[in-house]
């Protein structure tokens, strides 16, 4: 455990720093550079990020991303307003599906979470609007310099996770919620040398917040 916080950034093939975490694959190193930490504002890849959160429970990370395109093709590109309608017959049908992770328990949570999406657009004008207004403020976060830096969970991510679960969500406390704000770039994650963190930040910059009702 020591070693691995204590890890920092990688030099990879082509001469690039990257975060630790992700050079053990080419899924990771593509995941790492083109969408972790990136800004999401579209509610349909928020609630597919989610729901990906909360299967990647007890699981590696890697096992999500190589499933991800089974997992569209088995919730209707995570469509909430499909999603929101599937019933006992569909649950069945996932749970059969070798393409994604057949936890009925998470399979339920999914189909919860279409509803709870909706809710969020109906209540608060969108669920980006809802997960960013737990944006840390911007100023004066420190860079992390090593593995060991990461927070897993936060007072933001807890407040979140309330308010996520309020909405109907499950799957999502404050640990997996903090996981969400990685990947969602609501914060930016990347290790001071990584090549990526820079082009995430100025992608938060030019990032319009979206604002509750």
């Amino acid at each position: 455990m020591a070693d691995w916080a204590e890890s920092g950034v990688v030099a990879g093939d082509d001469g690039l720093a990257r975060c630790g975490w992700c050079t053990s694959a080419p899924d990771y190193v593509a995941y790492h550079d083109d969408e972790w930490g990136r800004p999401v504002i579209d509610d349909v890849r928020l609630y597919e990020k989610i729901c990906l959160e909360g299967f990647q429970s007890g699981l590696s990370w890697l096992t999500i991303l190589r499933k991800r395109e089974g997992f569209r093709r088995a919730f209707a590109g995570f469509d909430p307003t499909v999603v929101a309608g599937y019933g006992p017959a569909d649950v069945e049908r996932l749970v059969a599906d070798a393409g994604i992770v057949r936890h009925r328990g998470k399979i339920e949570a999914a189909i919860a979470n279409a509803g709870a999406t909706l809710a969020a657009q109906e209540r608060h004008g969108s669920l980006a609007a809802v997960v960013w207004s737990f944006e840390p403020p911007r100023d004066g976060r420190p860079a992390p310099a090593k593995l060991g830096d990461l927070a897993s969970v936060t007072p933001e991510s807890t407040a979140l996770s309330k308010a996520l679960k309020k909405l109907g969500f499950r799957f999502v406390g404050p640990t997996t919620a903090y996981a969400a704000m990685e990947s969602l770039g609501v914060v930016n994650d990347h290790l001071t040398g990584c090549h990526v963190r820079e082009a995430c930040e100025e992608d938060r910059r030019r990032y319009p917040s979206p604002t509750t009702r």
